[in-house]
């Protein structure tokens, strides 16, 4: 994917809204296919040209994928950063496993065969021949029983295909599942924190002010001990006084 690296924009995040772009324009074409006879040129051009963009949106979300794992492992990026990319890629994911849902190759593959099938048994009945038979007439039933076989091996791929697929579907809601968890105890832990800076600034603040009655006291008791100097003072000036005159 050809980016260009402009200042204050983080790369990555260029490249997954390429993605969504990428998926909404296959999307939109599959749409368009669908309103296109399945046997029509059209319908082939568009299922091809679909096939080659959905290879290239499963390359783009691998890329992500790697870029994020390497950002974490070197620590360019926090903790937080890389849960929050990795459920984006798996989401993107996601989008790559419904699209193939949609498009459904195997579908047009049985029909082409059925078609095809049909097309050779009506040329057998007329007595015709066909690019896949044989002269002989004995011949025709071991050519059919290879198509059946053919046939039968694909069923089995596409199975299996579809059990992948369910596999990577369960792999990313086991992910997204540990995700959500992680964020879970992350915010009991925060909450903790909360509580105890809670509790801490409850402590300082009865600390605060049992300091502020303690000085207001020693403030009041000053005052009062200065006046006592004082009426003392005049005490003592009062009775030398009184000695002088007699």
């Amino acid at each position: 994917m050809a980016l260009i690296n402009i200042e204050g924009i983080d790369p990555w995040l260029t490249e997954y809204d390429a993605c969504e772009k990428l998926f909404r324009e296959i999307m939109e074409q599959l749409t368009t296919r669908d309103g296109e006879p399945k046997m029509s040129k059209v319908y082939a051009s568009l299922s091809a040209n679909i096939r080659l963009r959905m290879k290239q949106y499963t390359q783009e979300v691998q890329q992500l994928k790697s870029k994020v794992e390497e950002a974490a492992k070197l620590k360019t990026i926090t903790l937080e950063e890389a849960e929050r990319r990795t459920r984006q890629v798996e989401q993107l994911q996601s989008k790559d496993i419904q699209l193939q849902k949609l498009y459904e190759p195997r579908n047009d593959y049985v029909s082409s065969r059925a078609s095809l099938l049909k097309t050779n048994r009506s040329a057998f009945a007329d007595g015709g021949t066909t690019s896949w038979a044989a002269d002989d007439d004995d011949d025709k039933p071991l050519d059919v029983q290879v198509s059946v076989v053919d046939l039968a091996n694909y069923q089995e791929q596409v199975l299996r295909e579809q059990d992948k697929d369910l596999e990577e579907l369960c792999k990313v809601i086991t992910r997204q599942k540990e995700i959500g968890q992680t964020i879970s105890n992350e915010v009991d832990h925060q909450n903790e924190i909360i509580d105890d800076l809670a509790d801490h600034m409850d402590r300082t603040d009865e600390s605060l002010i049992n300091k502020t009655r303690q000085v207001r006291n020693i403030q009041s008791k000053d005052s009062t001990c200065g006046y006592w100097v004082v009426i003392l003072l005049l005490f003592i000036a009062i009775v030398i006084v009184s000695l002088v005159d007699i």
